[in-house]
């Protein structure tokens, strides 16, 4: 995929920050980054159509100065920018991932990640917290669902600790064939599949969204028809100030809240079905 940044330039910065991260987050924009003069927002290409700041109010508002800026970023090579900067991760003390370039671990669970083009390595807070609550998690014998798997990281971490099955989604192709190669890589099975919440065919014990927020909720009804009684989702991928707007929609689907944790401001939230 190739995305869009915009880089909006904001004065006064507060409450302007917030203001425009609020509107912006009822547009299709997967992800947002502060910097020291404002806010970063990242949109897939496809979705960047001419009009689609017409409604965002703050930029006709005589209160605020935003400006904002676009650059194309291109698919990089994540396996040479990785190989830079990348250490192992540690979760727990009992789970280790790591790259194919770093030696074996003492850890219980050692797992072999790299990357393609693909998101979903451990350093992110929401990877890190979700891997963090599955190692509380039951998994045997479950069936899994890695909802937009990216890496195949949490799947992968949920098959190490003996789930009966696990399918893997996402609507890149750059992800579905990294996560095969990384299902490779860990002796690991699994269906990997092309696709969005349209391909949820089968019911799970246990389903795993790390996406993002209007992903999240523009297809949690396919999620809890796919989860069983009594079965357990874990979403990630939104901030804290989204929590809300998640329980009440989970809400909505019978999904009745459990708990929370909070990483740098990303969240990584537990939900069963009723």
């Amino acid at each position: 995929m190739i995305y869009i940044e915009y880089k909006f330039t904001i004065h006064p910065l507060q409450p302007g920050r917030d203001i425009l991260l609020a509107e912006l987050g009822e547009l299709p924009f997967e992800s947002f980054e502060d910097y020291s003069n404002g806010l970063l927002a990242y949109i897939d290409e496809s979705e960047d159509k001419a009009d689609l700041l017409e409604d965002i109010h703050i930029l006709k508002s005589e209160e605020f100065k935003v400006s904002y800026e676009k650059t194309k970023i291109e698919q990089v090579n994540w396996n040479e920018e990785w190989e830079k900067n990348f250490h192992p991760i540690h979760i727990d003390t009992r789970c280790t991932i790591r790259a194919p370039f770093h030696p074996k671990t003492d850890s219980e669970i050692d797992i072999i990640i790299e990357p393609k083009m693909s998101f979903g390595t451990g350093h992110h807070a929401t990877t890190y917290q979700i891997s963090e609550l599955l190692l509380e998690e039951n998994c045997e014998e479950k069936r899994v669902l890695d909802m937009g798997c990216g890496t195949g990281v949490l799947g992968i971490l949920a098959d190490i600790r003996g789930a009966k099955s696990v399918d893997y989604i996402d609507i890149d192709p750059w992800c579905v064939e990294n996560t095969e190669e990384n299902l490779e890589r860990n002796s690991c099975k699994g269906n990997v599949i092309l696709g969005g919440a349209e391909k949820i065919e089968k019911e799970y014990d246990l389903i795993l969204a790390n996406i993002n927020r209007n992903i999240l909720l523009a297809d949690m009804v396919s999620y809890a028809s796919h989860l069983v009684s009594g079965g357990v989702i874990y979403f990630s991928g939104f901030y804290e100030e989204d929590l809300k707007l998640i329980q009440e929609e989970a809400l909505k689907n019978g999904l009745a809240f459990i708990k929370n944790q909070v990483k740098e401001n990303w969240v990584a939230a537990k939900f069963t079905k009723n």
